[in-house]
């Protein structure tokens, strides 16, 4: 059962937590969180992009020469895919791109992130993370006191509206709650910090 240091928002260490084997000391199951990050990203596309097929584009309607007798290739109309100003053949028409993943995958590939950073040390316990008033520079402190650089992620157990306002303007750092967390942020933002009562509410929810 992996052991982590637990700090205050000072930076200093205050105790150390027990994390639950089933959720953050499995084998990382790479595979699997690969197909749920494309899972991810494919969910993410719009699918707008529209070209004109040869009904759709304006003109055309006549001949352009009658069938025989010119001593060139027949043509229908000048709007078909062979000249220039004509429809698109087979081009891309509004769709959706969704697809689902199986929900046991979707945990297995979270519980996989969440051993990971255990094991390269990428995860920081704090106690409780509570701000008085919603000020940029408060947070900035905050991270700097728990000696956090780069990409940050912080996951919250609940809306904390002084805490999510105050983290939102420091560049590459992003605030989530425990319901909305997904494997390409866990991947994308470098360490992860936690709040004890996230981790509380993570093993509720993925044991």
């Amino acid at each position: 059962m992996p052991k982590i240091d637990v700090y205050n928002i000072e930076g200093k260490k205050v105790s150390d937590v027990e994390l639950k084997e089933e959720i953050f000391g499995i084998k990382p199951n790479k595979a699997i969180v690969h197909s749920v990050v494309v899972n991810y990203l494919a969910n993410q596309r719009q699918g707008t992009q529209n070209t004109k097929t040869r009904s759709e584009v304006s003109g055309g309607g006549k001949k352009p020469w009658r069938q025989k007798g010119t001593g060139r290739a027949r043509q229908g109309s000048i709007r078909a895919p062979h000249w220039v100003g004509g429809g698109i053949a087979l081009g891309p028409k509004p769709r959706s791109y969704k697809y689902r993943v199986n929900k046991k995958e979707r945990r297995l590939a979270i519980k996989s992130v969440l051993s990971s950073k255990v094991l390269e040390k990428e995860l920081v316990v704090v106690d409780t993370i509570s701000l008085k008033e919603i000020k940029t520079k408060n947070m900035v402190n905050v991270l700097n006191n728990l000696k956090v650089e780069g990409k940050t992620l912080i996951v919250l157990p609940e809306k904390n509206e002084n805490v999510q306002r105050s983290a939102r303007n420091i560049k590459g750092v992003k605030t989530s709650l425990v319901n909305t967390i997904n494997v390409y942020d866990l991947l994308k933002y470098k360490n992860l910090v936690l709040t004890l009562d996230t981790i509380k509410k993570l093993e509720e929810v993925y044991i």
